[in-house]
């Protein structure tokens, strides 16, 4: 656990409005001398939606409710019955609502990040040279890894590429 010391002190803070510092294939180069193999293995085949380590159970809770509070609002918003299995937690669901209603799709994940960055902090909570500690900064780091996946201009770049194909069909139904 002594090593925990200096790996958790040399590792930069992570912030939901920031970028990722280093890959987290780099994270992992960092902890192999650190960690033991069960946790290093962990640690290499960890997901948002892992559901196995310290901490990462708890957070599985959590993740499992947003998904399930987004996919009862997509169900709302196309008029559609929502499951009955999805995963229901009021007080999430209504901050899953507050951080997406009304805001563009780049926004709303944003928000949706930080919501997520908000509950690591509050699982890891005053531990900061241990296994919840060192678990909370990879989730941090997996969230960071898919806010990176939303790039701006890609996602504009992409919409106008279907636009254009609509528009394209349109006229050729018009044209008929």
């Amino acid at each position: 656990m002594s090593s925990y010391y200096y790996l958790m002190a040399s590792l930069p803070m992570l912030r939901a409005d920031g970028e990722m510092p280093f890959s987290y294939a780099d994270f992992l180069e960092m902890c192999r001398p650190s960690v033991s193999r069960g946790k290093y293995l962990l640690l290499r085949e960890l997901t948002l939606s892992s559901q196995k380590g310290v901490l990462v159970a708890e957070w599985a809770r959590f993740y499992a409710a947003v998904g399930g509070a987004l996919l009862l609002l997509r169900s709302r918003r196309l008029g559609r019955q929502a499951r009955e299995d999805a995963p229901k937690d009021g007080e999430v669901a209504a901050a899953v609502s507050a951080a997406v209603n009304g805001k563009d799709p780049l926004e709303a994940e944003k928000a949706l990040i930080a919501l997520e960055f908000q509950k690591v902090d509050e699982l890891v909570g005053m531990h900061a040279f241990d296994d919840r500690a060192l678990m909370g900064y990879a989730l941090k780091l997996k969230l960071l890894e898919r806010k990176g996946i939303f790039d701006q201009k890609k996602g504009r770049a992409e919409a106008d590429r279907i636009l254009g194909v609509l528009r394209r069909q349109i006229m050729l139904g018009e044209q008929e």
